[in-house]
């Protein structure tokens, strides 16, 4: 069920009214009952494996705290209890996500010395948002075994904390200190406010702006360059790299955005997944901003753990390569993610190395760093470099990689910015006009929240009633007419359920 789906239209609602007149103490039943639901409309069967990813980390909490103490005999068992969990949840994970890319190159292997290939036994079909619930339920497990919470004895409470179905199937990764708390206390509390449901709306209305008029619209663009590579030109994959930069964001942006809402207009708050990235000025201040909950937690769960920068700059930059290559191949089971996320690592290593060099520059040419154009120029690099790192995650292949940055450097056409070729590749010129002034409109309001520090929903929640109403009436009727124009404009998939 996709957010922008007609069954989620009738879906949302009819939960949402049936939790406020329920009793109290069954809110969280029902919307676990409700969260179920919602993801076994994907796959029905699929259902078991979120059941039996629960029921390991809720059984390990209780086991944690059943051996608490400092003995060392008990700190043995709960080391074991521990790994023995993550094990069996990532075991599942590596069963639905990666046993095909392990046995695709376990056969490259056998090929490339004479021998034969091994047929796959499995062929599964990946669940929806596997990877997400997995690290929110791991999450939990190493948080209770780190004494940070207690063990969460209400099963019902905890299944919800691991399938609330606004943040089930792509984020964002909740912490068990936040959400489980607030799901707990829906038994005695009415956290349902005029606030949040206004401001719950208008952020759901802009993820659905971002998702349904931009990222769709952006999809058409940048799939018919990469389907004609072969003929495509500098101004064509140009055109394509830039417009998957944005493709990605208003894509992950917009459903975050929706699910954010969603939760929010229920009293529920979930935390920012995204901070205006591409007005980042390095590519560590970019991770800060884009995918909050995921670079937080392969901080806090990963790179801390190995020794952070806490143990000399080699084993530093060790890790956080470690953490890059692994954060690349948690995206999808292929090489292309990997190099991307070891290209993002490079780019951190480099960027750290390079402070003494800069700072010698800034100080020699007597620059301004406080300066806006200095500012705009960080700010133009790191998107320039986020905007490379992406050609790899969206290339099927690394060979198709590699083709559209050799075509973006050896096919020179700059005329075709002026003759309408590139209204060849699925959006005419009234299409292309809409994106433009929809792009312009998101520049807008991104940096006016960045000034106010408010997503738009509490913005706008700031205003006169009269002009939230008309605001939100604009923005519906702007999803309605141009988030499905045409045939070629039918709502397509999030990005991110596929990883």
């Amino acid at each position: 069920m996709l957010f922008n789906s007609a069954a989620f239209v009738l879906f949302f609602p009819a939960v949402f009214v049936l939790y406020l007149i329920l009793p109290k103490r069954i809110r969280p039943a029902f919307l676990l009952i409700a969260s179920y639901v919602f993801y076994m409309s994907w796959q029905p069967k699929y259902a078991l494996l979120i059941a039996g990813n629960t029921l390991v980390s809720y059984i390990g909490a209780l086991l944690l705290e059943r051996y608490a103490g400092e003995d060392k005999h008990f700190q043995n068992i709960r080391k074991r209890i521990v790994t023995g969990c993550i094990c069996l949840s990532f075991a599942a994970l590596f069963c639905f996500k990666y046993f095909d890319f392990f046995l695709d190159n376990v056969n490259a292997v056998l090929r490339a010395f004479g021998g034969e290939g091994v047929t796959n036994p499995l062929n599964l079909l990946l669940p929806v948002g596997i990877s997400f619930y997995t690290f929110q339920s791991i999450g939990y497990l190493i948080d209770v075994s780190r004494g940070t919470i207690a063990a969460e004895h209400n099963l019902i409470d905890y299944a919800l904390f691991v399938s609330f179905f606004p943040q089930l199937v792509a984020g964002p990764i909740e912490r068990s200190g936040s959400l489980l708390k607030q799901l707990k206390d829906l038994k005695t509390t009415t956290p349902v406010t005029m606030e949040g449901l206004s401001s719950g709306f208008a952020l759901m209305l802009w993820g659905y702006f971002q998702k349904m008029v931009l990222a769709d619209r952006l999809s058409i663009l940048v799939d018919g360059i990469y389907d004609n590579l072969p003929f495509a030109g500098t101004v064509e994959t140009l055109v394509a790299a830039f417009g998957f930069s944005l493709q990605i964001y208003f894509d992950f942006a917009g459903y975050s955005a929706i699910a954010i809402g969603c939760a929010r207009m229920m009293g529920i708050h979930l935390m920012q997944n995204f901070a205006t990235p591409y007005f980042a000025t390095s590519i560590g201040d970019f991770w800060h901003r884009w995918h909050i909950s995921l670079s937080t937690w392969f901080r806090d769960y990963l790179y801390i753990p190995l020794g952070g920068n806490r143990k000399g700059r080699a084993r530093k930059y060790g890790n956080l390569m470690i953490t890059f290559l692994l954060s690349g191949l948690w995206h999808g089971a292929d090489w292309t993610y990997v190099f991307w996320g070891g290209l993002h690592g490079i780019y951190q290593i480099i960027g750290d190395l390079k402070k003494p060099l800069e700072e010698r520059v800034v100080e020699r040419l007597h620059l301004k760093k406080e300066a806006g154009s200095f500012r705009v120029f960080k700010v133009l690099v790191t998107f320039l470099l986020t905007s490379f790192a992406w050609i790899f995650f969206r290339a099927e292949s690394m060979g198709q990689a590699l083709l559209l940055i050799r075509q973006m450097f050896t096919a020179f056409d700059p005329w075709n910015f002026l003759n309408g070729s590139l209204y060849g590749y699925g959006l005419d010129r009234m299409e292309m006009g809409i994106l433009l002034a929809g792009l312009l409109l998101v520049l807008f309001v991104s940096k006016l929240c960045k000034r106010r520090t408010e997503d738009f929903g509490n913005l706008l929640y700031r205003q006169n009633l009269p002009a939230r109403f008309a605001v939100m009436i604009c923005l519906a009727v702007l999803v309605l007419v141009f988030g499905k124009y045409g045939v070629h404009f039918d709502s397509r998939q999030f990005i991110y359920f596929a990883f």
